[in-house]
């Protein structure tokens, strides 16, 4: 029978160890695939892939950015003096508008005669720029260059003020506003839920009666498992209306609104594990506070919470990594709007909202997939960043506080 227990040990022993390597390996394939797709986006061109920039030869401008030609085809630049070329006005052309010059019978239905009239055009108009298929620009024919252009680099990626993927013919990948929002939401958020979720777990933890606390414990919990999207539609029909009226706003769709929708998520997970680390303290400890002629409330914030200080950082990390990594609710009620937050009475759009959003619409393999990919970077690397500090500050917090 010995024996019998011991190989029975054994074997669940082997399935745990091999659940956990299982669990590991597949964690760290996921992390991998994650930062494999998302670096892939700093080997992407910065104009469209598959098409090309086409100057005449005698055009100096050169190394001309993501932004300049963003603003050469939205014609916020109209000279080429403006980017270090001559003192022409910058003339647009695009591949479509050949079959306005040239009529369909002449260019033949085959389109082989494409390339050396694309470069005619060039040819005869110093001052032209043409945004072209590379399969028919004219890469071989005198006069004609093709505009140096590099591939999406850091600085524009994470610098860049401006998220505009479908942009043509240079997409605008800069993440600040993404990143930017996500904090704002994401700070506000706690700021509000950790006052409020720390207050009723003291409360039901060491205030509370038996009767109220096996009342409202289940209820709080219950809130936990509401999905994200129902909490969406409160804040649409409830909290967007009230924002809207209190502060004057045109929109009730703001990073406010944001804010107290996740404040409102994240209470529960607060609540709970905070309440389940206070009442963990153990009760000689508080006997003993008592018994030296501390009061009640000297007793919680002098014993009892610094001795659960490690469970309030777990609670604290895990309400703020449910704040930042909230998707439908926010989606729902900031706006979607991917511009730069200057206030909490504006809309904005965050990580978790941009990529649940772009993500099916994305040609794969393209430079706005792998750059969804890269804000999953963003994502892991701040949350991981919050909890590898919440465990430093719980760390060290115990000992001074007893």
């Amino acid at each position: 029978m010995k024996r019998l227990g011991r190989i029975s040990e054994r074997m669940v022993e082997g399935v745990f160890t091999v659940s956990g390597a299982i669990t590991g390996v597949a964690i760290l394939l996921i992390v991998v695939f994650l930062f494999r797709e998302g670096l892939g986006l700093f080997n992407s061109p910065s104009v469209e892939n598959g098409y090309v920039l086409c100057v005449n030869a005698q055009n100096t401008a050169e190394n001309l950015t993501v932004a300049e030609i963003k603003r050469i085809f939205d014609a916020e630049i109209t000279s080429w003096q403006e980017l270090g070329g001559g003192n022409g006005e910058i003339m647009l052309f695009r591949f479509e508008e050949i079959f306005n010059i040239y009529a369909e019978e002449e260019l033949g239905e085959d389109y082989a005669l494409l390339p050396e009239k694309l470069g005619q055009v060039i040819v005869e108009n110093p001052n032209v720029i043409a945004y072209l298929p590379q399969q028919y620009a004219p890469t071989d024919m005198q006069g004609v260059k093709l505009l140096p252009v590099g591939n999406i680099n850091i600085s524009d990626f994470f610098g860049g003020k401006e998220w505009i993927p479908t942009a043509t013919p240079a997409p605008q990948l800069g993440v600040l506003p993404l990143i930017l929002g996500t904090l704002l939401v994401s700070i506000v958020a706690i700021l509000i839920a950790l006052p409020l979720g720390l207050g009723v777990a003291v409360y039901l933890s060491e205030l509370a009666g038996e009767r109220i606390r096996k009342l409202m414990k289940p209820t709080i919990e219950l809130l936990a498992g509401i999905p994200s999207v129902v909490y969406g539609f409160f804040g649409l029909v409830v909290l967007v209306p009230i924002v809207q009226k209190v502060f004057n706003l045109s929109v009730g769709e703001t990073a406010l609104t944001g804010s107290l929708i996740l404040a409102i998520m994240a209470l529960p997970t607060i609540i709970t594990v905070a309440e389940d680390a206070m009442r963990n303290t153990p009760r000689a400890m508080r006997e003993a506070s008592l018994a030296l002629g501390a009061t009640h409330w000297q007793t919680i914030y002098k014993v009892v919470i610094p001795y659960s200080a490690s469970g309030i950082s777990a609670a604290v990390v895990l309400g703020i990594g449910r704040a930042i990594g909230e998707t439908m609710a926010v989606l729902m009620v900031t706006g979607n709007a991917a511009v730069m937050p200057h206030s909490l009475f504006e809309p904005i759009r965050t990580i978790p909202a941009t990529i649940a959003a772009e993500l099916g619409e994305a040609p794969a393999g393209g430079a706005h997939y792998e750059s969804l990919f890269m804000l999953g970077c963003i994502l892991f690397v701040i949350t991981m960043i919050i909890s590898i500090t919440a465990e430093v500050i719980s760390k060290g917090q115990p000992d001074k506080g007893i």
